[in-house]
């Protein structure tokens, strides 16, 4: 995909700057084939919401183009809902301990 090439090679830089400035800690992208055609699915951790509406709102020349080509590549507008579609979480799990029943306990 030409999009993550870019952010890899050419636009390494200014991708890094950006992750750094608007706060974000991981951003992990994967592709999933279903029988509906290619999934892509991203995961972004952000601790400081500000940050995420800071990005919405960036005119900056690296931001235009990230978020005009995550706009043709989802038909989702980073623009308009920085954090993607709203979204449910169904489910979690972590390493934790699980005794009796109760978490961390043992």
């Amino acid at each position: 995909m030409a999009f993550v090439a870019a952010l890899r090679g050419t636009r390494r830089a200014e991708a890094e700057a950006a992750y750094r400035r608007y706060g974000v800690l991981l951003d992990t992208w994967h592709i999933q084939d279903t029988p509906f055609g290619p999934w892509v699915l991203v995961v972004t951790r952000i601790d400081d919401c500000a940050d995420v509406e800071a990005y919405a709102a960036s005119s900056g020349e690296f931001e235009v183009w990230f978020k005009s080509t995550v706009l043709a590549l989802s038909g989702s507008d980073p623009s308009k809902a920085p954090l993607g579609p709203p979204t449910t979480e169904l489910y979690t799990w972590t390493g934790a301990t699980i005794v009796g029943g109760e978490a961390g306990q043992s």
